[in-house]
């Protein structure tokens, strides 16, 4: 980190604490001061005689009433000048039908009958696979599954719409909210935009109202979900009394990679299909219901800051002419970048105090006394927050958070199983995650929980909700997706699987597993 970088870093920080400070004295201590200042001086004028006042209301009746008209006009203008409370009134996640499931042994069968990779290609994503830490019933869309594979506009259609549809139904159903009562809708889908968008897929399949605010948002990769978080934050402070739609979701019909350039090679191995729907609203009368508050939205983009940042994640061609998305040998540099920029912007927000003053006292002692002796200090997210969703992007990614952020096993559950069942959903996956919570019986009112999401460009974004009740758990109405699994949840997921075909070989010349037996109930 550079001097001019330190500064901004630090200059922002000044500002999340100037802004928090304001935001507490203003909002919350001001009205009581001037409470208790107008009793006080109410108390001081009660000892004199009736008659006084009557004389003084008398000769000063106008100023009196514009007197009043002021303070009932600054108290409206406070009024309407505090943000709209954004509540999560429920979300759905998407599961397609146990037909679209495939092993992981499948999986590479089916890899090597649809495309022309080499001997060496296929070895490649055989290691990344059983490296991966996905399970033996990720789910592939139909257009993957036929031979020849079937990858062009019609099919890629025919998948994104069953995931967007049956995310939406359900959560419709869920909410009884009528359609017409949407007065916003944004989806986000990085890698796939036909025309007429997404969101005027919805607005047609719904018979949403003429006057729908929708957006649709693509190429922001899997910290999308986020943005469109923020982004409906933001609409719903501009349009009362209504509800945001926000749907998120990725296509792998037309992102499979079929050729041998290794970098384009991993997302084969990890991404998935799946979606998810979340209703968001600033009914106050809807807070009854609500599962979760939005307390806070941090985006952070290092675009700008290096050219090795904006081009860590890029959908390109390859010497043949093969379309996919190639992931740099930086990519766990740059996203360790991206989160310590993003937290030391949450941090502020979210942290207590001593928490806070250990971190500066470090980056002091660093930076200006140039104590290099002195150890980067990582403040313990866990004295706030007491829920995880990471952006389950690979085993990798996991690993190096809960290294980075000291998380436990228990508070990485969630990611590690979210990637275990359904692989790399991308965007969506937070919402599986936090469906996870739910149905493990986790979630209490009360409780903060912290979603991070990373994306090309590169992005690191997050958003922290608080719990307004109490989620039951179990195989009930709230497991959504994971209603048949959680019971059998977690496993054990050792960092190497191996691979085992149909007649028992892994494929290697090692030795020779049963899969199921490295897999395991904790």
């Amino acid at each position: 980190m550079d001097s001019r970088e330190l500064l901004r870093t630090v200059t922002q920080a000044a500002r999340n604490h100037a802004r928090t400070l304001y935001h507490r004295l203003v909002g919350r201590h001001l009205p009581r001061i001037l409470a208790v200042t107008l009793l006080l001086a109410a108390a001081r004028a009660g000892g004199a005689a009736t008659t006084t006042l009557e004389a003084l209301a008398r000769e000063n009746a106008r100023a009196l009433v514009a007197v009043a008209c002021c303070c009932a006009a600054v108290a409206y203008a406070y009024a309407m000048s505090r943000p709209r409370p954004v509540y999560l009134v429920d979300l759905a996640g998407y599961k397609p039908a146990a037909s679209h499931e495939a092993t992981r042994a499948e999986s590479i069968r089916r890899f090597g009958l649809a495309g022309d990779f080499t001997g060496e290609s296929m070895a490649f994503q055989r290691r990344m696979m059983e490296r991966s830490g996905l399970g033996e019933a990720t789910h592939f869309p139909a257009s993957l599954f036929a031979l020849p594979v079937d990858m062009c506009l019609r099919t890629a259609r025919e998948e994104s719409e069953a995931v967007v549809f049956g995310a939406v139904d359900e959560l419709l159903a869920k909410t009884g909210v009528p359609p017409a009562d949407i007065g916003v809708v944004i989806v986000n889908s990085s890698l796939f935009s036909p025309t007429p968008s997404f969101t005027s897929l919805v607005v047609n399949r719904y018979r949403l109202r003429h006057d729908v605010v929708s957006h649709n948002l693509s190429g922001m990769g899997c910290s999308a979900g986020i943005i469109a978080i923020d982004l409906a934050k933001h609409l719903l402070q501009v349009h009362a009394e209504t509800y945001a739609l926000v749907v998120s979701t990725e296509n792998i019909t037309l992102n499979a990679y079929m050729g041998n350039y290794r970098p384009m090679l991993v997302t084969n191995t990890l991404f998935r299909m799946g979606g998810a729907a979340v209703l968001l609203s600033n009914r106050r009368a809807e807070r009854r219901r609500a599962k979760y508050q939005l307390m806070h939205t941090v985006r952070t983009h290092r675009g700008g800051a290096s050219d090795r940042s904006y081009a860590c994640v890029t959908q390109e061609e390859d010497g043949a002419g093969n379309v996919g998305v190639s992931l740099s040998k930086e990519l766990m540099s740059v996203a360790g970048e991206a989160l310590r920029t993003n937290i030391t912007t949450l941090g502020p927000l979210v942290l207590p105090l001593s928490e806070q003053l250990r971190f500066l006292a470090t980056v002091v002692l660093r930076r200006v006394f140039g104590r290099a002796g002195v150890k980067p200090y990582l403040p313990d997210f866990t004295a706030a927050l007491d829920h995880f969703c990471i952006h389950a992007g690979g085993r990798g990614v996991l690993d190096e958070l809960e290294r980075s952020l000291k998380l436990s096993a228990w508070h990485m559950e969630p990611s590690r199983m979210t990637l275990y069942r359904f692989g790399n959903t991308s965007s969506s996956s937070l919402w599986y995650e936090l469906s996870y919570c739910e149905a493990k019986g986790r979630i209490r009112r009360g409780d903060r929980v912290w979603q991070i999401a990373f994306g090309s460009g590169f992005k690191c974004n997050s958003a922290v909700w608080k719990a307004l009740r109490t989620v039951d758990g179990g195989a009930g109405r709230d497991a959504g997706a994971w209603a048949q699994d959680i019971d059998a949840l977690p496993v054990h997921v050792p960092k190497v699987v191996p691979i085992v075909d149909g007649d028992g070989a892994n494929g290697d010349d090692g030795d020779r597993h049963d899969a199921a037996s490295h897999v395991r109930p904790e």
